[in-house]
């Protein structure tokens, strides 16, 4: 969710912080700032609303080499200037930035802060007045935040700057993700490469509650006891050229552009010289001795880990379970003996997620991430990865890591169901072929998706999405989409559950979006939209070629139907992508949504 960016070395640091900020803006975010420090102190420029917004107030006169900056997205307190970090203690010695939940703040402003007068209504600002009062009590900066990091209770990626002290950054984590990126002559910080590209693409990870000081020519990992770790760094193996938005006047389009191409890489990627699928060897190994797989996820990870289900049961004979991570980690249900827990994540750092990853691996159970993100916190602390190879994903609302999903996961219960000397009836390579190129002639046509938008959803506060089978999860992604970029209420049903009480809610006019491409329920789902539209409601049917009859609204190419989720979900964010844009909605960066999801 929010991001921190941090800079110490010899360059003027307020574009290069304004500019990192900028590359968080995908994460989410309600306002921004930032706190630069010189000979003649702190000054801290922050501003609600967008980065854009904050340029307007920062000094250009103002000159500093040192500095910190953030991106928030509101959990504790309303979006608004003084919310806004960096926060200061009362002295404005310390100058705080944190990604995070502090779950006991309240216990902390009553335990030690009880005479403070606090600024804002964050959890943060406690971070910050609590690391002062230790220090005025008589403790180094270090050790003050050393303190205040054993009483608090919760997640933080935090960076501090010290007034007395303009040579160091300290930085510190638990939970939520950040990175030290190194230089020559100079040092950063970041929750995300990305944020940081622009000046180097030497990385070194920072693990759970570990402090490091940061100076501009080194860097000094400590753990909270003050032992030394000594960790090398990595190359951030991303593409700024992947990251620009070029012509288009969306990421969201551009990223639903590239959907062919990325099952394309797919393919490339999961194949050896023989064009035999490859899947690492210790990953096959992992299902072949489980008798259960546990599919966590959240959003849309989660409607693509439910396609998985299907994929790993009639393709791989691998009973699953998929659970929302939210929920699975404070009611774990009763496990198989030998469960295999499978992580699917575009970012691979959803704290949902990551909750559950923590608690499974302290029970010993075997772990396997699914990201677009290589690096990041679920990969590297996950037993073994399964990349996505889906290139950055800037939009919010997630459209080619979503279709990446459901073909890594195609993939990979195809290559384990091969290995154990099953013979299957479809040729996967050739499938995901004729599924990218018909997912091309979808992106190709735009201008009916746009009139079906236009249609269907001008004016509508509500719609409905029903399916069967695999429709019914895509119906479920299909709704997501909708409402998360437009705001239209809407939702997703399997097709014959509308009877039971939803059914209530149909009116006239009320648009009904419905998925015919599975041949045995194709009956079934129509005679579903033959009970909606006997209420008045507006019927739009999306068939596969061969199931259509006269009257639907949009014909898919053909593919084979367990192809098929890679092909039906594109239409339905064309739809909502223009839905939104008639309505003037901001589409890459809805309201009150974050791209990577980092609190709980």
């Amino acid at each position: 969710m929010c991001g921190i960016v941090g800079y110490i070395g010899e360059a003027d640091v307020k574009e290069i912080l304004l500019k990192g900020l900028e590359k968080l803006e995908y994460r989410g975010y309600d306002s921004a700032g930032i706190a630069v420090l010189n000979d003649e102190g702190v000054v801290v420029f922050k501003e609600k609303g967008r980065i854009a917004d904050l340029r307007d107030v920062v000094d250009e006169e103002v000159d500093a080499k040192l500095g910190i900056g953030h991106t928030r997205w509101a959990t504790h307190g309303v979006p608004n200037q003084l919310n806004a970090h960096p926060h200061q203690s009362t002295t404005q010695r310390f100058t705080l930035v944190h990604n995070g939940v502090i779950e006991n703040y309240h216990l902390m402003k009553k335990a030690y802060l009880s005479n403070v007068e606090m600024a804002s209504d964050t959890d943060t600002e406690v971070i910050v007045q609590l690391i002062e009062k230790f220090s005025q009590d008589g403790l180094s900066t270090i050790d003050a935040l050393r303190k205040t990091l054993h009483l608090i209770h919760g997640s933080y990626a935090l960076a501090l700057l010290d007034k007395e002290d303009p040579n160091t950054i300290y930085v510190a984590k638990n939970k939520s993700p950040l990175l030290v990126g190194l230089g020559e002559g100079f040092n950063v910080v970041a929750s995300d490469a990305m944020a940081m590209l622009q000046v180097t693409e030497q990385y070194v990870e920072l693990h759970d509650q570990e402090i490091v000081i940061v100076h501009k020519d080194s860097v000094e990992i400590q753990k909270l006891d003050g032992s030394i770790v000594e960790r090398p760094a990595y190359k951030a193996e991303l593409d700024m050229s992947d990251i620009e938005k070029g012509t288009y006047p969306h990421y969201m389009l551009k990223e639903m552009d590239e959907q062919p191409a990325v099952i394309r890489k797919i393919i490339q990627a999961y194949q050896n010289e023989q064009d035999e699928l490859t899947i690492d060897a210790n990953i096959l190994d992992a299902l072949h001795h489980a008798d259960r797989l546990y599919i966590i996820a959240a959003g849309t990870s989660y409607h693509a880990g439910l396609i998985g289900k299907q994929y790993f049961e009639k393709i791989a004979g691998i009973p699953v379970e998929v659970h929302i991570s939210s929920e699975f980690g404070y009611n774990m249900p009763l496990l198989s003996a030998k469960p295999l827990f499978l992580f699917i994540t575009q970012s691979g750092e959803t704290a949902d997620s990551r909750q559950v990853l923590v608690k499974i691996k302290e029970q010993g159970y075997p772990t396997i991430t699914m990201t677009n993100v290589p690096g990041s916190t679920l990969s590297r602390e996950a037993d073994h990865t399964l990349l996505l190879h889906a290139g950055p994903e800037i939009a919010v609302a997630s459209t080619k890591a979503y279709v990446a999903q459901v073909a890594v996961l195609m993939v990979t219960a195809s290559a384990y169901a091969q290995a154990q000397g099953k013979t299957l009836d479809f040729d996967v390579v050739k499938e995901l072929g004729i599924a990218a190129n018909a997912v091309q002639t979808i992106v190709d046509s735009k201008e009916e998706m746009e009139e079906i938008a236009t249609e269907f959803l001008a004016t509508t506060r509500n719609a409905f999405f029903i399916g069967r089978n695999v429709d019914f999860y895509v119906s479920l992604e299909g709704a997501l989409k909708l409402k998360e970029i437009s705001y239209i209420q809407a939702e997703g049903f399997a097709g014959g559950e509308l009877k039971h009480g939803t059914i209530a809610l149909i009116e006239d006019g009320t648009p009904i979006f419905a998925l015919a491409t599975q041949q045995a329920v194709s009956l079934n789902i129509r005679g579903n939209v033959k009970e909606v539209v006997a209420r008045g409601a507006n019927p739009c049917i999306i068939a596969m070629e061969g199931l259509e009859e006269e009257g639907d609204r949009f014909v898919l190419p053909k593919v084979h139907e367990l192809f098929s989720p890679l092909v039906a979900v594109v239409p339905l964010q064309l739809i909502s992508y223009y839905a939104a844009l008639h309505r003037e909605c901001d589409v890459d960066k809805p309201r009150n949504l974050a791209k990577s999801v980092t609190v709980e």
